[in-house]
């Protein structure tokens, strides 16, 4: 396989900011050294001078052709690896799902067909358990062995996907047993039910009401009880996209005792807020996603970048579940199934193309955290949390080459026009952030560069998972 030089670039991990060159055989990096003092020759050279040299992006949580609402996001494995990629992310981790009635391993295969053989970057899977069963707790063990060894259950969607405290304490205990993760969509669905159906009866019925019936408190309230029965349990777990500084607030008192607890927030929670709800024509509908973006006033937004800057929140992923608001070719007028009636609109916004330069902007370019810490939120952890590194997540010798080359003193304008996911809007439109993309690579094939895509369908292989590497 040929070999690429990567000259003159900064390389960052989460501990080191160096100036090097990196030198990858086939698949693998195999050299790290002081520019010109190692004498290396490659088949390729790729000059980095004045640009960073990131490990790929993670994004531990996507929903690609996910089912919800009566439709399906708009992204299906292969348009949603293809738009990662040209966002920077070399990785993602999806959900298989099993659905109420049926089996684990049903729900596994399903989603291993939906992505073999399409996806355009390395790609692993979370279980959804929605149906939690003698003969589940049974199949968890199973999925151990093949390498999906985190699963995800709520507290949300009665009737859906919600378990109720005694199905989510049984599932806590048998990861403590088979040594599994367990993550929690933490918000009271009983109450929100409740708040949902009391605001129909009078007449509200705009995008805004469902951040509105889904208040903060119902978020902090079923992360309490979540990590108490974690704790009772002695299994980690991982709370996803949070939203509501009291909610995390629960996780860092969790963490100062010792506990295994560990958070995640997503890049709307940090940049949009009920203004985008509000927007006129049902446009709200867009920022619909659970759980809800938070209201600007009541300080959620600052308080989500301090939590991410001591350590209470631990990764950023994207909740990447993309509905189209107009004329999809295939699925039609989705989150506006929703007009006249908020409960009805598809959770979900896309995501997967936008996180590494929002939250370059968000972290670096506005001062909140800094070039490691950025690496570490949004590669080092993930890897680290689900049981990927050191072959993914950072840049060292005979770790995977999956690397961003990233031009600091670019500008990127946010838009629908420029972007390359399944969807017919930009949920951060008209953007201008800091910093820009210039070459994406993975396991040593680039596949953006010089403004195209240089990847093929197919190009991701399906990675069999470790336990979490963050335990104390």
């Amino acid at each position: 396989m040929p070999t690429t030089l990567i000259r003159n670039g900064t390389v960052i991990t989460a501990t080191e900011i160096m100036d090097a060159d990196v030198l990858i055989d086939g698949e693998k990096i195999v050299g790290i050294a002081a520019p010109g003092a190692h004498g290396w020759k490659a088949d390729n050279v790729i000059d980095a001078k004045g640009k960073y040299v990131f490990p790929g992006g993670i994004d531990v949580h996507t929903h690609m052709e996910l089912p919800f609402g009566g439709t399906l996001a708009s992204d299906d494995f292969e348009s949603g690896t293809r738009a990662a990629a040209w966002g920077g992310t070399t990785t993602i981790i999806d959900f298989a799902v099993q659905a109420f009635g049926e089996q684990v391993m049903d729900g596994y295969e399903a989603w291993m067909e939906k992505a073999e053989g399409n996806c355009a970057i390395d790609y692993g899977f979370h279980m959804i358990v929605g149906d939690v069963t003698d003969q589940a707790l049974k199949e968890m063990d199973i999925l151990m062995g093949e390498g999906v060894t985190s699963f995800k259950l709520f507290t949300a969607y009665p009737g859906v996907l919600y378990s109720d405290d005694g199905k989510v304490f049984r599932a806590m205990q048998k990861a403590a047993e088979n040594g599994g993760t367990i993550m929690m969509h933490a918000e009271n669905g009983m109450v929100i039910d409740v708040l949902r159906e009391q605001a129909l009866q009078r007449g509200e019925t705009d995008p805004i009401h469902h951040a509105i019936t889904r208040p903060p408190v119902t978020e902090a309230e079923a992360t309490h009880r979540v990590l108490a029965y974690a704790e009772l349990a002695g299994c980690p777990v991982y709370v996803v996209h949070m939203s509501a500084k009291e909610a995390v607030a629960e996780v860092a008192m969790a963490r100062d005792r010792g506990q295994n607890a560990f958070g995640e927030t997503c890049p709307q929670y940090l940049f949009l807020d009920w203004d985008n709800l509000r927007e006129p024509d049902f446009g709200g509908a867009k920022y619909v996603c659970s759980t809800p973006v938070r209201d600007r006033d009541q300080g959620h937004q600052d308080a989500l970048w301090r939590y991410l800057a001591t350590n209470d929140l631990q990764v950023v992923s994207t909740d990447h579940c993309p509905f189209c608001m107009n004329d999809h070719p295939k699925l039609g007028r989705q989150k506006r199934l929703g007009e006249g009636d908020f409960t009805k609109i598809p959770n979900g916004l896309p995501g997967v193309e936008d996180r590494m330069r929002m939250i370059y902007h968000g972290a670096v370019g506005e001062g909140r955290l800094s070039l490691n810490r950025f690496v570490e939120v949004t590669a080092t952890t993930p890897a680290k949390m689900f049981g990927l590194f050191p072959q993914k997540g950072t840049i060292a010798v005979g770790t995977d080459a999956d690397i961003v080359i990233f031009d600091p003193k670019a500008t990127h304008v946010m838009s629908v026009g420029s972007s390359h996911m399944d969807v017919d809007y930009n949920a951060y439109e008209g953007k201008k952030v800091q910093g820009d993309i210039d070459l994406v690579m993975a396991r040593g094939k680039v596949l953006i560069s010089d403004g195209e895509y240089h990847g093929s369908k197919g190009d991701g292989r399906f990675l069999k998972r470790g336990t979490c590497q963050l335990l104390v």
